[in-house]
């Protein structure tokens, strides 16, 4: 049975299910909504139990939340796993892929959009990473409308954005105290919760090896990008990307319109 991956090609939380696909070599097929019906196609697949992609077709059932997502990987492709084994290292691993999942995902996205919404080109740039005019006018031709949700879901207002910042540089003093002798933030190896803090951090960071990342991105989060690059932390998001993310072994993407 071909597994089909839903998801939004920008979205952080999205690239974390991609990564663990890719890292396990499993082949699946990408499908990509069209911009605003996100969340109908979430309900749909999931039969009213999820909103937002990514959403996963596996085992003749829907799956929906990246960390659902990972954990129905990890019984369906054991190999090469991304839980520890000693169960100790599981429980701090799957601790800190829900401290990145709480703490650093929502700020990050509500920082990001706060200073892109304004901007319709920047917005078009992060979501269509490839030329797609028809999926482009429906977005300018529905942008005011779709801004005022999103501002209002994400609460992607100055304030908010302000404490969003502080809370994305908070998650990168976490991670470099985090970090062990072995480069890892849990034992040995690479785990899940490396995978998620450094898909997380995407797209404040543009590590090489990142799908769908836009080829400009406005001023206020550029400045955050630069700052963060420069950290250990930043440095070592990079690292994961070149040594743990792997390519994409599946069928072009489907847009649907």
């Amino acid at each position: 049975m071909t597994l089909v991956l839903w998801h939004i090609e920008l979205s952080h939380y999205n690239e974390k299910a991609r990564w663990a696909l890719d890292y396990k070599g499993l082949r699946y097929e990408r499908r990509v909504p069209m911009p605003g019906l996100h969340g109908v196609r979430a309900l749909i697949e999931t039969r009213g139990a999820q909103r937002r992609l990514p959403v996963l077709e596996i085992d003749g059932r829907a799956v929906g939340d990246s960390t659902a997502i990972i954990a129905a990987l990890e019984e369906y492709a054991p190999d090469p796993p991304l839980y520890p084994a000693h169960p100790a290292d599981r429980a701090r691993a799957l601790q800190l892929e829900d401290y990145f999942d709480e703490q650093l995902g929502p700020e990050v996205r509500r920082f990001v959009w706060h200073h892109t919404l304004a901007d319709t080109d920047a917005v078009s740039r992060a979501l269509f990473t490839a030329p797609n005019r028809g999926r482009e006018r429906m977005l300018r031709a529905t942008a005011p409308v779709a801004g005022f949700f999103v501002r209002r879901d994400y609460g992607a207002d100055d304030d908010g954005a302000r404490r969003a910042r502080e809370a994305v540089v908070a998650s990168m003093d976490r991670l470099e105290s985090e970090l062990q002798p072995s480069g890892y933030l849990v034992g040995d190896s690479f785990t899940v919760a490396d995978l998620t803090a450094a898909a997380l951090f995407t797209p404040a960071l543009h590590p090489p090896g990142r799908p769908f990342m836009p080829s400009a991105v406005v001023p206020a989060v550029q400045e955050l990008r630069e700052e963060l690059a420069a950290r250990p932390g930043g440095e070592w998001v990079t690292r994961m990307y070149a040594e743990h993310r792997g390519a994409y072994a599946g069928v072009p993407d489907v847009v649907h319109h």
